[in-house]
């Protein structure tokens, strides 16, 4: 089994500023970083390289996406002021206020929607199994006509659309397991029927009022949207419940030619800006439920794109532990945080977090 794994140095060159948190320092806010900084998705790749996986996987270049990639998904008016705003000296923000970007950032934005590309383009053409793109800045909450929730451009949606136009790709499912709401993807594929949006999030987090489970798509493409809204303090129990009833099924009713994963490791238990119980052990679980249903419905293809995920001490062990599963090497590098909470009884299934699934089941006819 080929896995391939896009990771570019630049990346960690994307620049949030000195914001607090998402705070602008002052004369009340100590300067420090955003909660966006490069510290986890670079202690990720220097994890992959000290466990020795790195030597197992086929690494994949990224190159810039297009300005043909880009607006296949965004707007002209959207491209244009990140471009021009990225030539300032102090940089700009990527839509909502609370998305800085640095000088230059246009440019950084571009390979990370590039190394989505360069992924899953590896993937549908066979060069590898599966892959996992390491990109930064994220991608999903960001929509046609802007970017938001620290995203500048839909890296995924931008893969989808650059193989959907010219590699014969046309039904793609999306599992989005960041536990904030992938409200940019569903909003662009929300008319779409060939493209199933699911998302399992933490119940009203971000944004807000947002991935309920009402939402389903428009037009043709009803039921082709899925929210899983799951109350927070879920843990694996929920998780592994929500995949067995709702997303495996409903990948295969809907039987796509690949299944693009938006990769958020911000469901864990250590995360500073949200309340869910996860560990690396249930990253894994889940990424082993997903790969054993591509084999079986799309030929085993799988790309993974990077999302969330804001503790710099246990990102790296849960992109650790679905990279190992993707490859199908262990490395002995084993998770040294994960035990103080997976024996909590949280991570049972509750009876609220199991009415909250029948729910979706109910509505989507699963």
């Amino acid at each position: 089994m080929a896995t391939g794994f896009v990771w570019e140095e630049l990346y960690g060159w994307h620049s949030t500023g000195s914001n607090t948190g998402q705070i602008p320092s002052s004369s009340i806010v100590q300067p420090y970083q955003h909660f966006e900084s490069p510290e986890t998705k670079v202690r990720f790749a220097s994890l992959v390289e000290v466990s020795g996986l790195a030597k197992d996987l086929v690494r994949i270049p990224a190159i810039p996406a297009t300005e043909e990639d880009l607006l296949r998904v965004h707007t002209q008016e959207h491209l244009d002021r990140i471009k021009r705003e990225s030539l300032n000296p102090k940089g700009g923000d990527a839509g909502d206020g609370d998305s800085p970007f640095g000088s230059g950032g246009f440019e950084i934005a571009a390979l990370a929607a590039g190394g989505a590309i360069a992924a899953l383009r590896a993937v549908v053409s066979g060069e590898v199994n599966n892959a996992y793109a390491l990109v930064r800045p994220p991608g999903h909450h960001a929509i046609a006509s802007m970017g938001m929730g620290y995203c500048m451009f839909a890296n995924a949606a931008i893969a989808i659309e650059n193989v959907r136009a010219t590699m014969g790709v046309q039904r793609v499912a999306i599992v989005d397991w960041d536990v904030h709401h992938g409200n940019g993807t569903q909003d662009i594929y929300f008319s779409d029927p060939d493209v199933l949006c699911i998302s399992i999030h933490q119940d009203n987090l971000y944004p807000a009022n947002s991935g309920l489970v009402d939402e389903i798509g428009d037009g043709l493409a009803a039921g082709s949207v899925i929210n899983i809204p799951l109350p927070a303090g879920s843990g694996i129990g929920a998780y592994s419940s929500a995949f067995d009833r709702v997303v495996l099924p409903a990948i295969r009713r809907f039987n796509p030619d690949v299944i693009v994963i938006t990769s958020g490791f911000d469901s864990s238990a250590f995360d500073p800006l949200a309340q869910m119980l996860l560990t690396a052990a249930g990253y894994s679980e889940l990424t082993k439920k997903i790969l054993q249903l591509a084999d079986e419905v799309c030929s085993g293809r799988v790309m993974m794109t990077h999302e969330g995920g804001y503790s710099p001490v246990y990102v790296p062990y849960c992109g650790l532990a679905v990279l190992e599963e993707m490859s199908g090497i262990k490395t002995g590098m084993n998770d040294p945080y994960g035990h103080a909470f997976e024996n909590l009884p949280d991570q049972k299934l509750s009876a609220a977090q199991a009415d909250r699934i029948s729910q979706v089941v109910a509505t989507h006819a699963l």
